[in-house]
């Protein structure tokens, strides 16, 4: 029940995000570090950059934010575990996600968001 529920509401996202251009559209969410500050946070450029993955640019997504392959996996396999556990009982082992590999994530996010916002050469680049 619940499982599954969670499963078509991130479809559901997932859809909008599709349909609707993130750039253009003006109902989604604004970072608000960014609007407050201008620095862009870890996951600025993400809606963005899931609209353009969606669309087969796979290039612009990254463009967008370099650390959405990591963020995809997770809630690929948040997805893939619930929608198993909707349908037999049962999800996925989330002993892949253990601690070691958790800190590392919020350390790399860390480094990159501070990298991304450094107005010099290549940095720059990471900025979306």
């Amino acid at each position: 029940g619940l499982a599954l529920t969670a499963v078509a509401g991130m479809s559901a996202g997932a859809a909008a995000v599709w349909f609707f251009n993130p750039s253009t559209a003006g109902f989604f969410p604004v970072c608000p570090l960014f609007s407050m500050t201008g620095l862009a946070c870890p996951g600025c450029g993400m809606t963005r950059g899931l609209h353009a993955l969606l669309h087969g640019d796979v290039l612009t997504a990254l463009d967008f934010n370099l650390l959405l392959p990591g963020i995809l996996f997770f809630f690929g396999y948040l997805f893939v575990s619930l929608f198993l556990t909707g349908w037999r009982g049962r999800g996925l082992n989330f002993r892949v996600f253990n601690t070691k590999v958790i800190w590392s994530f919020f350390a790399f996010a860390l480094v990159f968001s501070v990298l991304r916002n450094l107005p010099v050469y290549p940095f720059n680049i990471l900025y979306p």
